[in-house]
């Protein structure tokens, strides 16, 4: 019996074209789907023949209470091989094993970048302008030669975005709560003795730390209002590491001058949210890992871990299902 396998939220309709598939469709039908569904309920109904599925990272939550709903699921695939809306012990007791990939961090470090340089430099409302027939050169863009960058993490990418901003000529110091003076030197940076410190310095703060109960709600409102009214803020990382309702208050009280936001706790974000319509907030649609390379390396490892799965050896675990 063939078995039947959903890609869900494939927004670009590739990830057929971004690997070779081959080696399991003699035994898997494959059927992409491009529109995000947010409903749970129209998930189950989308997807409850299957007894594979395939996610795009924290695209489409899969929690205890959408494994009760399909009872033919066996496989979970998900791209990357950390994903904090999949209820894990769920998964585990409804039998359903869960696959990850492997992940770059070159990619969101780069669009890290994209996000300082545009806020800095006023590029999409300048760009913008030139293609309406606006004023020529309204703004006076920021420096980064010689501005301090502060770096919340200094891990893969962090260590990445330390890198270019020393090329930049900028000062750049670092904070997290294991971080040590040795770690951060090794990488050309300074230790900020506090988080506080780093956050009332810096001209740039750029968030690298990975989401976990010490890392929630991380920057709430006293945080930001502890940065220089002219500074930015950069998340690239997880959206709830920065309380949203504070940072949404950030950019109208002019606290800080601006943000580079690519993550949301909502994501599509609503027609009427408020990160639609900030002057001061430079937003993208959660594109960090949003490039080929990515996709090939993502959707080339979906197909071994099924076909691992397939062959009774699954591999790149991130449960141990109960047997049923």
């Amino acid at each position: 019996m063939r078995l039947r396998c959903a890609v869900l939220d494939d927004y670009q309709d590739v990830a057929l074209s971004m690997a070779d598939w081959s080696s399991v469709l003699d035994a898997v039908d494959v059927v992409p789907v491009q529109k995000h569904i947010a409903d749970q309920e129209a998930v189950a109904e989308a997807v409850g023949d299957c007894e594979i599925v395939v996610i795009m990272r924290e695209r489409t939550p899969f929690p205890a209470s959408l494994f009760a709903r399909l009872p033919r699921l066996k496989l979970l695939v998900t791209t990357g091989m950390r994903n904090a809306s999949v209820d894990l012990e769920a998964a585990a007791r409804h039998g359903v094993t869960v696959c990850g990939t492997a992940s770059s961090s070159e990619p969101p470090a780069e669009l890290t970048w994209a996000l300082i340089l545009g806020l800095a430099r006023h590029v999409v409302r300048e760009s913008t302008a030139v293609r309406d027939g606006g004023p020529w050169q309204s703004t006076v863009g920021t420096d980064l030669h010689g501005r301090r960058l502060g770096l919340l993490g200094l891990g893969r990418t962090g260590t990445k975005v330390a890198r270019v901003g020393l090329a930049f000529g900028m000062d750049v110091a670092a904070w997290s709560r294991n971080l040590t003076a040795e770690r951060a030197e090794a990488e050309g940076a300074r230790l900020a003795s506090s988080k506080e410190e780093l956050l009332e310095t810096s001209d740039f703060v750029s968030v690298h730390l990975v989401l976990s109960d010490r890392t929630r709600g991380l920057l709430g409102a006293p945080e930001l209002r502890r940065m220089r009214p002219t500074a930015y803020l950069v998340n690239t990382s997880r959206a709830a590491i920065v309380d949203q309702a504070a940072l949404a208050d950030a950019l109208r009280g002019g606290w800080i001058a601006g943000a580079g936001v690519d993550v949301f706790e909502e994501e599509p974000l609503g027609p009427d949210h408020p990160f639609r319509t900030l002057p001061n907030l430079l937003a993208t649609p959660h594109l960090g890992y949003v490039t080929r390379r990515s996709y090939e390396g993502y959707y080339q490892q979906v197909v071994e871990d099924i076909r691992a799965f397939l062959t009774g050896e699954p591999t790149r675990l991130l449960n141990a299902p109960k047997p049923a």
